[in-house]
């Protein structure tokens, strides 16, 4: 499900196979919380240094593997968290 706000950003959100919710404060069980995409450009140049800035921010890349057919790159932030750099869709 797509939550659409005009003009604004659009958090999606998915079902997670085998979903349990976290048992806070305990870090032994912490399944994904959420995962943001983000548009970083509508050429894969604008991506590559979208890119660049996030990897000198201390993200790793998790999945770049025939990223210009599914149209975005898969990293995880510092702390693991999964995010995504994608390439804006044409009209």
């Amino acid at each position: 499900m797509v939550l659409k706000v005009p003009d604004g950003p659009r958090p999606a959100f998915q079902r997670a196979e085998g979903y349990a919710p976290p048992q806070w404060p305990h870090a032994d069980h912490d399944p994904q919380q959420f995962h943001l995409d983000f548009d970083a450009g509508a050429t894969w140049d604008e991506v590559d240094a979208a890119e660049e800035q996030v990897l000198a921010l201390g993200a790793r890349v998790l999945d770049r593997a025939d990223h210009e057919r599914k149209g975005f790159r898969v990293y995880a932030d510092p702390a693991g968290h999964p995010f995504c750099l994608c390439r804006i869709a044409e009209p």
